[in-house]
């Protein structure tokens, strides 16, 4: 697999230092980023962070630095359509895609790049909002991961029942009538962490992690991205429909949800979990979104728990293969 360096904005990032930032190309010719952050010591395998909407290899810095620390290579992507990958659109603010199997190109893309790089094995992902719509697919795909961490994902998108219909008939009449790059209701160019405040805000309990990635976005506004088109809308019902209808895959599973959660669905994520054979739901009281953003206490127990469940797997996995 052929692979460039890429631009990262390390201080921003405040991840470890050693990073390897590069350039690769999924399979229909969009080009997307990764960035390696080898384990500190020797490893015990490799997890892949697949971000949420909006989201960017740099928001997770800190993360890196936690998951390093405790022995674990971490490869992260920018998504189609936001960081610094191509964007889809003229206006580079408005989060577009035109199918979400396209985001599995992508996912592929960064599963050949962990071969490439010959990096440790077992892999395990750890997928957040969107990013867990997006590894429920590539898992049931049979994509090669010993086991995996939610947190928050997006399974379903939270809305009131009465905007449940119009959003399916404005998704549906936005592809007849060319609409579909329009933003959603509501939505603009806009970035929410760049324009909102903290008091109130969907994200975050830690004051100091939401300036962090405030100031991420004001230093670098290439990486902002607005509201979703009603493409995108459409496509993230439909998907989050049809897996629904869907078994869980085999892999054990750690799943992190806020008992405050306001942005994707909970009824799905609790119905998701009850019938997963290996899965445990973990719901944090008062727990926001971003759990991974969260308070250090909370960003640490997190981290604990993730790599804990993560070596399990790997041990179990081991042992039978070994029996």
């Amino acid at each position: 697999m052929e692979m460039q360096a890429a631009p990262y904005f390390a201080a921003i990032a405040e991840g470890p230092e050693d990073a390897r930032v590069f350039w690769v190309t999924a399979a229909d010719g969009l080009r997307i980023r990764l960035a390696h952050w080898p384990a500190i010591g020797e490893s015990t395998g490799t997890i892949l962070l697949l971000p949420g909407r909006t989201e960017y290899i740099e928001k997770y810095g800190r993360t890196a630095c936690d998951l390093v620390e405790r022995g674990f290579d971490v490869l992260c992507i920018d998504w189609r359509g936001q960081g610094l990958a191509d964007r889809l659109l003229d206006d580079p603010r408005r989060g577009h895609v035109l199918t979400f199997d396209d985001y599995q190109a992508d996912l592929d893309a960064m599963v050949a790049a962990a071969k490439s790089l010959d990096l440790p094995h077992p892999l395990h992902m750890l997928a957040h909002s969107m990013g867990g719509c997006i590894g429920l697919r590539g898992l049931l795909r049979g994509l090669p991961f010993t086991s995996v961490g939610f947190s928050g994902p997006m399974w379903g998108i939270r809305m009131k029942a009465y905007t449940r219909p119009a959003a399916w008939a404005l998704g549906w009449g936005s592809g007849i009538f060319g609409l579909g790059d329009s933003y959603a209701p509501g939505t603009g160019a806009g970035s929410y962490i760049a324009t909102e405040p903290f008091e109130g805000n969907l994200l975050t309990r830690d004051p100091e992690m939401f300036e962090y990635m405030r100031c991420q976005v004001t230093a670098h506004p290439e990486l902002q991205l607005g509201g979703p088109s009603l493409n995108w809308l459409h496509e993230a019902l439909r998907e989050t429909l049809a897996l629904s209808r869907l078994p869980s895959p085999p892999q054990p599973c750690l799943t992190f949800v806020g008992s405050n959660e306001r942005i994707v669905d909970m009824p799905r994520i609790h119905q998701r979990m009850a019938r997963w054979p290996n899965g445990t739901l973990r719901v944090i009281e008062d727990g926001e979104h971003e759990m991974m953003m969260d308070t250090p206490c909370m960003r640490i127990m997190i981290a604990d728990e993730l790599t804990a469940h993560f070596s399990n797997a790997s041990a179990r996995d081991k042992s039978r293969l070994t029996a």
